[in-house]
C-alpha cells in the first residue's frame, strides 16, 4: 500500500477553497483514490468545537474576539487534534486528504493579519502538529472586487469575527500569502480563481497532475 497524499487550499474570503476542495475530491473518488475531505480549524468533533470559539466566541464576551496570541494558540490546538486524529491516520491508511485551509492560513491570518511572528507560529506546529505540512498547496487567488462581490452573495446573513475583519486586516492576508508562494514555489501552487468554479477546477486539476498516479 502506498502513502496517500495531503492536498491544502489556502486563500483569503470568498476565493473559492471550499467549492474547489469539494470538486477536487469528487475529480480523485472518480479516478478511484480513497479521499477524506476536512477543514480547518475543525475536521474532529474537538477541533470543531474550537472553531466555533474561534467563529463565534462565547456567551458574555460582548463581540470581542480573541486577542491574536489567544487566537493563534486556538488555532494550533484545534490543528493538533485534527492531525492526530484525522489527517495522519488517513494518509497512513494511503487515503488523500483534502484540507479547506491548514498551516498556511495561521502564517497568513494571525502572522501577517495580526501581527504575530514567522517563528512563533512554526513552533506551534512544530509542537502541536510535528511539522505536518501538505504535499501540495493550492494557493486560489482572486482580485478584491470579485471577493467582496462573492462575499456580499453568500454572507446574506453575516459573517464571522474573522471574515467581519476590516480591509486592511484581509490586504496584509493577501500580501502574506502571496509572499509564502513566492518564497516556497515548491510546495505551493498559484491557481487564479477569478473564472467560474468549472475554469478554476480545471487550472486546479492541471498542477495537481504531477502527483497523480
Amino acid at each position: 500500500m502506498t502513502a496517500g497524499r495531503f492536498i491544502a487550499l489556502e486563500g483569503g474570503e470568498g476565493a473559492g477553497k471550499s467549492t474547489q476542495a469539494r470538486l477536487l475530491a469528487e475529480a480523485l473518488r472518480e479516478r478511484g483514490l480513497d479521499v477524506v475531505i476536512t477543514r480547518e480549524p475543525g475536521g474532529t468533533p474537538g477541533a470543531e468545537a474550537i472553531r466555533s470559539l474561534l467563529l463565534h466566541g462565547v456567551e458574555g464576551d460582548e463581540g470581542v474576539s480573541w486577542n491574536p496570541c489567544a487566537e493563534a494558540l486556538l488555532f494550533a490546538a484545534a490543528r493538533s487534534d485534527h492531525v492526530h486524529r484525522l489527517i495522519r491516520p488517513a494518509l497512513a491508511t494511503g487515503a488523500w486528504v483534502v484540507c479547506d485551509r491548514y498551516l498556511d492560513s495561521s502564517r497568513a491570518y494571525q502572522g501577517g493579519g495580526g501581527g504575530l511572528s514567522e517563528d512563533d507560529i512554526t513552533v506551534l506546529h512544530r509542537i502541536g502538529s510535528d511539522g505536518l505540512l501538505p504535499d501540495l498547496t493550492l494557493l486560489v487567488e482572486v482580485t478584491p472586487e470579485i471577493a467582496v462581490e462573492r462575499l456580499a452573495r453568500r454572507d446574506v446573513d453575516g459573517t464571522d469575527r474573522i471574515g467581519s475583519r476590516d480591509s486592511a486586516y484581509h490586504a496584509r492576508v493577501a500580501r502574506a500569502f502571496s509572499a509564502f508562494a513566492e518564497a516556497e514555489p515548491a510546495r505551493f501552487a498559484r491557481i487564479d480563481g477569478n473564472g467560474d468554479p468549472a475554469a478554476t477546477h480545471a487550472l486546479v486539476l492541471a498542477a495537481l497532475e504531477p502527483l497523480l498516479p
